[in-house]
């Protein structure tokens, strides 16, 4: 079995916020930039139904679970609810900005309902596989600023939590796995954990695609050119999917796990940035 490598020192603490309860939401909150409004739109549209089965798939393993891990699946699960809490209202917002995100969350349903006819342990793979990508994700979006510089402070700090937390219990879902998996093989868990990411990479993209291409179609906006600023939003400038690939990557490597790249530094620096936010709203 694989050496776990959670820090023993983490902590994962669930933080209690709502945001963008008493403003409304300007339709392109992106500063003004439908491309990539369409595309965060599009992938919140995806959490409270995605986060319930990441849940639902990690505590059907949380039996026989050491004390340690026990408690991260349990701080792992009060954070994921908090987010589903936090992107219904978001969903909303957008919702009444003028949009149909109904039929990205039926693409939702669709996908979940696939994965739900395979054995439990095929969910936890895909939940594990997910939790990279949205910890990966979480990582460019505290690095670099300049993905939400331009977007409206409340929809700007409801992400930066998000990605915190998501930062926070990148370990919970492979942890769980290679629990739930201890008498496997190793190429055996390998093998499963890699054909199960490519197939997740897979309808990632190509179903965030056609949610953020449906948003803009609502907005009037449709062709060669939009698939091309669209394509130059996500790989070129400010380009995350790009700066992303080589800790997808890593996935694939023998003997990788999340946390052998500690990354709570970017954590501690985003929550000083939040608290002094809040400092400031206060004092105001």
């Amino acid at each position: 079995m694989a050496r776990r490598t959670t820090p023993s020192d983490l902590t994962i603490t669930p933080r209690d916020r709502r945001f963008g309860r008493e403003d409304k939401t300007a339709r392109w909150w992106m500063g003004g930039d439908p491309v990539g409004t369409a595309l965060y739109n599009a992938l919140s549209a995806t959490f409270p139904k995605g986060e319930a089965f990441f849940v639902e798939s990690v505590r059907a393993f949380r039996e026989g679970a050491d004390p340690k891990l026990a408690a991260e699946i349990k701080a792992f699960v009060t954070q994921e609810v908090m987010h589903s809490r936090e992107h219904v209202a978001f969903n909303k917002r957008a919702h009444q900005a003028g949009y149909d995100l109904k039929p990205l969350e039926d693409r939702v349903d669709y996908r979940l309902d696939i994965v739900r006819t395979r054995p439990p342990i095929v969910a936890l793979a895909a939940t594990m596989a997910l939790e990279h990508f949205t910890a990966i994700l979480a990582h460019e979006l505290l690095k670099d600023p300049r993905h939400l510089a331009d977007a409206d402070p409340e929809s700007a700090a409801l992400w930066r939590w998000h990605a915190i937390e998501e930062i926070e219990h990148k370990g919970v879902a492979y942890d769980t796995w290679m629990h739930a998996t201890k008498t496997w093989p190793r190429f055996t868990r390998w093998k499963v954990k890699a054909k199960v990411m490519l197939f997740v990479t897979h309808n990632f993209v190509v179903d965030r695609t056609k949610g953020t291409l449906e948003l803009l179609r609502q907005d009037g906006l449709t062709g060669p050119r939009v698939w091309a600023r669209l394509f130059w939003f996500a790989f070129g400038n400010p380009g995350m999917m790009r700066k992303i690939l080589g800790a997808w990557a890593s996935y694939f490597m023998p003997g990788f796990h999340p946390w052998h790249h500690d990354d709570r530094a970017l954590i501690e620096r985003e929550e000083k940035r939040l608290a002094a936010a809040r400092s400031s709203e206060v004092y105001a």
